[in-house]
């Protein structure tokens, strides 16, 4: 018995230890941005892109630091590239730490067409346009990825740390929307003859020739009937 209760004491021990290990790999949103607010506002300072912007880009690519690429390769950013690590396959590229990986993300914006254009375009303290604009250059395929990013810098209020001038103004965009195109020629293939047509009518209505008509429809005789439907 005794035996028996010492291996159940050791079984529970580590069984603690396995869920103590993984509540403390899980970090929260607001711890990740108390570790890298620094460094994100020291490349703002230099690079004139919004802290807020790069956090929220961060947040949002690594999990906040707890997807496996930040765990394994410090990539949080989402960057595909050759990788030396051994415990994960992956197509993403793996930095010494995740300080190198927020400089490559500041390195691409500035080296990298159509990317670096955008410099010129906004200031500091627009992260919602840098987001919409990064969008726009192809960081990401998701038509939703710039509201998620803008949606995690208001929800984290991130936007404190862009040190925004006293009586500053976030400019108004208008919101995209997507429509679906619809095809005009779906929309004009085909004609059912009304009472009364003939092929010059039609070919006239239409902007075509008689003869074009009746080759697309494998006509041999101008003749038609009220209901019939031909192709355009």
């Amino acid at each position: 018995m005794i035996k028996k209760a010492k291996e159940m004491k050791i079984l529970f021990t580590f069984y603690l230890f396995i869920l103590t290990t993984v509540i403390v790999k899980a970090q929260s949103t607001e711890d990740y941005v108390a570790e890298h607010v620094n460094f994100a506002q020291a490349l703002m300072r230099d690079h004139k892109i919004p802290a807020s912007l790069i956090l929220a880009v961060a947040i949002h690519e690594s999990a906040s630091g707890n997807s496996k690429i930040a765990q394994h390769l410090n990539n949080h950013f989402g960057v595909k590239g050759p990788n030396n690590n051994d415990d994960i396959r992956s197509s993403y590229r793996d930095y010494e730490n995740s300080d190198e990986s927020y400089s490559h993300f500041i390195e691409i914006m500035e080296t990298r067409l159509p990317f670096n254009k955008l410099f010129t375009k906004y200031d500091q303290f627009d992260y919602k346009g840098w987001a919409r604009g990064i969008q726009r250059c192809g960081y990401a395929h998701s038509r939703s990825w710039a509201s998620q990013v803008i949606a995690l810098v208001k929800k984290y209020e991130l936007y404190q740390y862009d040190e925004r001038p006293e009586g500053y103004e976030e400019p108004i965009y208008a919101t995209t929307i997507y429509r679906k195109k619809i095809s005009r020629r779906k929309a004009t293939n085909g004609y059912t003859v009304k009472s009364g047509d003939n092929l010059s009518i039609i070919a006239k209505k239409k902007g075509t020739t008689v003869k074009a008509i009746m080759q697309k429809n494998g006509m041999k005789k101008v003749n038609l009937k009220p209901g019939q439907k031909i192709k355009l």
